[in-house]
């Protein structure tokens, strides 16, 4: 990862076809687009890579959450339980909603961990939104089962992991609704750009008509459309989806390529005495786009991270201390600083984020390190990565 290190000429080809129609809108000027619909195209071969009846392509990732959730009539005041390890965009999308964010503890695959959902439940519960992170799958066969259980809405945060699989399926078709990013650093990219994918045509329909103001994309003029829902505008435009559609299509090989270069690297890991890797549910279907490791102890984790740095092994990330993605440092959440009053402010008991114990999610994510995986790396510099990387730890470790 990420996709733009394979940008060429058949991006270069889509792109200049909708320059040469002058249409960069999703919808309309039939006549003029001289048949170039590249977002319905992104959306067709998209739900056919992952299995999915339905595919709706909306502006980036953040636009992709919101969507599922204002299809799935998730709103004010309604509890969404999700991890404190993801990007900022799941509970900013919740928030926006007028939903509100309950953190539960993750486990050692990095995600939500099922045995704790129930600690986090309350009679306001609407919907569980589990996030594959850095590539790679939750237990979501065990969290869909709680959610059946529970009758809460599962929305799967997908945005780093499309090419991902459990058991053969792929990720994001597990529940009510699927989201993926391909914003500039994920496996393919739009530039900018989201999807949603549902096995469900209500679902399908309300996020279509949401995401473009309500439209119900019913007839031939959109000017005679009726509104049958409020919505925001949330569209991708026709330039970003022809991206899409050229890298889509590059999607197979890259996972090939990711996983060939984190075969090498992993490996060579596991002959380092005092390391573990991150537990994966299903090892044949992670989308390899990082290589995620545990030291035994924070002091050793921090120790990894300078020595490998200061050895010239990029790309690697220590995500206790990083500033989008763990819970650790989103204080303006902790504070609830907006630019505007929140939903939940008006709630007789809103919660309290600067008092979040989370103490085993603390425990695992302050032993983390996680790897990008690169796919212009030649085979030389795979191994020269190994060998470094192997020598800077075992040195470490005999410290």
């Amino acid at each position: 990862m990420p996709g733009f290190e394979l940008f060429g000429d058949e991006e270069r080809k889509e792109v200049q076809d909708v320059l040469e129609t002058g249409v960069l809108m999703r919808y309309g000027f039939d006549q003029a687009r001289k048949g170039h619909w590249k977002a319905r195209t992104f959306e067709m071969e998209l739900a056919q890579r992952l299995g999915s009846a339905h595919c709706h392509l909306c502006a980036s990732g953040t636009a992709a959450l919101t969507t599922a959730l204002a299809a799935c009539g998730i709103g004010a005041g309604d509890e969404v339980i999700v991890p404190p390890f993801t990007f900022v965009a799941t509970f900013e999308a919740i928030l926006a909603a007028g939903a509100v964010p309950v953190f539960a503890e993750i486990d050692e695959t990095l995600c939500l961990n099922p045995d704790r959902l129930e600690a986090a439940l309350s009679p306001r519960t609407k919907a569980v939104m589990p996030v594959h992170m850095c590539g790679a799958m939750a237990r979501i066969d065990a969290i869909a089962q709680f959610c059946a259980q529970q009758g809460l809405v599962l929305i799967e945060d997908a945005c780093q992991a499309v090419g991902g699989t459990f058991q053969g399926k792929a990720l994001g078709t597990f529940g009510a609704m699927g989201c993926f990013s391909f914003d500039p650093v994920k496996t393919i990219t739009c530039g900018e750009g989201g999807a949603v994918i549902t096995d469900d045509e209500t679902l399908y329909r309300t996020a279509h008509a949401f995401s473009d103001h309500g439209h119900d994309h019913i007839g031939s003029d959109r000017g005679l459309e009726g509104h049958p829902v409020m919505g925001l505008n949330f569209r991708i435009s026709e330039l970003n989806a022809a991206v899409g559609v050229a890298q889509l299509r590059k999607l197979d090989a890259i996972l090939k390529t990711q996983r060939a270069h984190k075969k090498v690297l992993r490996d060579a890991l596991a002959t380092v005495d005092g390391i573990s890797l991150r537990v994966l549910p299903d090892e044949a279907g992670d989308s390899a786009t990082f290589l995620s490791f545990f030291m035994d102890s924070e002091d050793r984790a921090r120790q990894a991270t300078a020595a490998l740095a200061a050895a010239g092994v990029d790309g690697c990330f220590y995500w206790f201390d990083n500033n989008w993605h763990y819970i650790r440092k989103w204080d303006h959440l902790k504070a609830l600083r907006s630019c505007a009053p929140l939903t939940l402010t008006l709630m007789a008991d809103p919660p309290d984020y600067g008092r979040i114990f989370l103490p085993e999610s603390d425990r695992i994510m302050a032993r983390t390190l996680s790897m990008q995986i690169k796919l212009s790396w030649s085979a030389d510099d795979v191994a020269r990565r190994a060998e470094t990387m192997v020598r800077v730890l075992k040195e470490l470790g005999a410290v």
